[in-house]
């Protein structure tokens, strides 16, 4: 039996326009989610949210002499410095203004450890502590994972590869993610990436 989750990545104030670490688009896939998720096809919703401690190790306030876009040693791996964003129990970590958060089943939280960044919905970046999303997942014997959400090229990338690493069958809703693009092509890389990794990649439209 098929067993459908949607996994909303990160649809978050500080990703939209207007946030701390705003996402082109950002709050384009709000609507996208909304129409999903009343729909009534997904056994399962479940929404991913940033929630980084103040002073987080992937912010480069908290690196001197460093800027955002600079690259330093974090738990060990390379980490690309943002500006601070999704801080827990602030405005920009709450979900996005319109997201209908009546439809979420669970919510998982990530970037909680100081010392170590995690884009993905699963892991943490070192692989070290899991998230609890696959438990989540499994409980509920999902068999199928849709993935949408903010942003591309970073955490829905890497949610998506994970899930497809632990069984899943994995597919990206496009129309709904908004990449960073950092540097021209990232988003188009990260699509290619996932789809080599067995991602199947899908619009909204097709699903039913």
């Amino acid at each position: 039996m098929t067993i459908r989750a949607l996994i909303l990545v990160d649809i978050q104030n500080d990703f939209c326009p207007g946030g701390a670490l705003a996402v082109p688009g950002g709050d384009e896939v709000v609507g996208v989610a909304n129409r999903l998720m009343a729909a009534g096809v997904f056994d399962v919703v479940v929404a991913t949210r940033d929630w980084h401690p103040a002073g987080h190790g992937s912010f480069a306030s908290r690196h001197a002499g460093k800027a955002v876009g600079d690259t330093v040693d974090l738990a060990g791996l390379p980490q690309f410095l943002w500006p601070d964003h999704c801080v827990q129990s602030t405005r920009g970590a709450e979900f996005a203004v319109g997201l209908n958060r009546a439809r979420i089943d669970a919510v998982i939280h990530k970037g909680v450890d100081p010392d170590v960044d995690s884009y993905s919905g699963f892991f943490d970046n070192a692989r070290r502590h899991a998230t609890g999303l696959a438990d989540t997942l499994r409980q509920r014997n999902v068999t199928d994972v849709y993935i949408m959400g903010l942003a591309t090229d970073y955490c829905v990338k890497a949610t998506a590869l994970d899930a497809a690493s632990l069984g899943f069958r994995t597919h990206l809703l496009l129309d709904g993610c908004r990449g960073v693009n950092v540097h021209e092509g990232d988003v188009d890389q990260a699509v290619e990436d996932m789809s080599r990794a067995g991602v199947a990649i899908l619009t909204s439209e097709n699903i039913r």
